[in-house]
């Protein structure tokens, strides 16, 4: 029997967790393993996920349905409600169980850039991967970082997360941004395009800079902090890292993570890191 999984989105036609989910599966011989890309919107998500049968193992969630996903799910792990996001799903038992696997990505981003326990954070951005951002930056021993928004009046579920995960971030409007400059870890999860304006800031080492955006790279404020000398990480290296936790979730095997990192680079054109 083909054993299936998905990575679900709308859209999904730019998705890259098929390549990375098939590197995995080629380079651990799962030959009966199958993923697939498929369109799906939050209205239609709790009846494409209710149709499934026993051959599914589990699906990936992108856009918009991190949040969606947690009324769907018959258990929800306490990351991903402490969270109040999830990016996975599992089936369990006979039922799906939601998983985050976006904090062990960039738990593990920054730990493969050299980041430990940065003194002065600043985090850009009130979405789901923001959340999942704050608690990577607590398992990585940071209670209280700066959160600049756009908009703080949309910033309640943020605010929210870290009340769940003891984080305690500062959270101010976008007119603050050039506390930026004076962060020893920028983590940006807003869309293209909306950090450009960091691109001015006198950023210097030893500034690490992680931009979830990785299409087009680099971003101006990626290439700014380059340019300075400044230690740069893609959002590839959160994809490539997040997969690898939902390989392991789903499969049941060790993830083979260097395959994985060949086959995005090769897909992509750049480094995964």
């Amino acid at each position: 029997m083909i054993t299936r999984a998905a990575v679900l989105g709308q859209p999904i036609g730019h998705s890259l967790s098929p390549v990375l989910h098939r590197a995995a599966y080629a380079a651990l011989d799962l030959t009966d393993w199958r993923y697939d890309p498929v369109e799906c919107g939050e209205a239609d998500l709790a009846g494409f996920v209710g149709g499934l049968g026993p051959e599914w193992a589990g699906l990936s969630l992108t856009m918009p349905l991190k949040r969606t996903v947690l009324a769907v799910a018959d258990e929800v792990s306490p990351l991903a409600r402490a969270v109040g996001a999830a990016n996975t799903l599992v089936l369990r038992g006979g039922g799906w169980r939601a998983e985050n696997t976006d904090v062990a990505g960039i738990v593990a981003a920054l730990r493969e850039a050299g980041v430990t326990a940065p003194a002065q954070t600043v985090l850009l951005g009130a979405g789901g991967t923001a959340q999942a951002a704050l608690a990577a930056l607590r398992e990585i021993g940071v209670p209280r970082p700066t959160v600049l928004v756009r908009d703080p009046g949309r910033a309640g579920d943020l605010g929210a997360a870290g009340e769940r995960l003891g984080v305690r971030p500062a959270i101010h409007g976008w007119a603050r941004l050039r506390a930026a400059a004076d962060a020893d870890l920028i983590i940006s999860t807003v869309p293209a395009g909306a950090a450009d304006v960091l691109a001015d800031l006198p950023l210097r080492p030893p500034t690490t800079v992680l931009d979830v955006v990785y299409a087009p790279w680099p971003t101006p404020l990626a290439a700014a902090a380059a340019a300075a000398g400044c230690r740069v990480v893609s959002g590839l290296a959160m994809l490539l890292h997040q997969a690898a936790a939902q390989v392991r979730l789903m499969t049941g095997h060790e993830a083979p993570v260097d395959a994985m990192r060949t086959a995005l680079t090769a897909a992509v054109g750049q480094p995964a890191g």
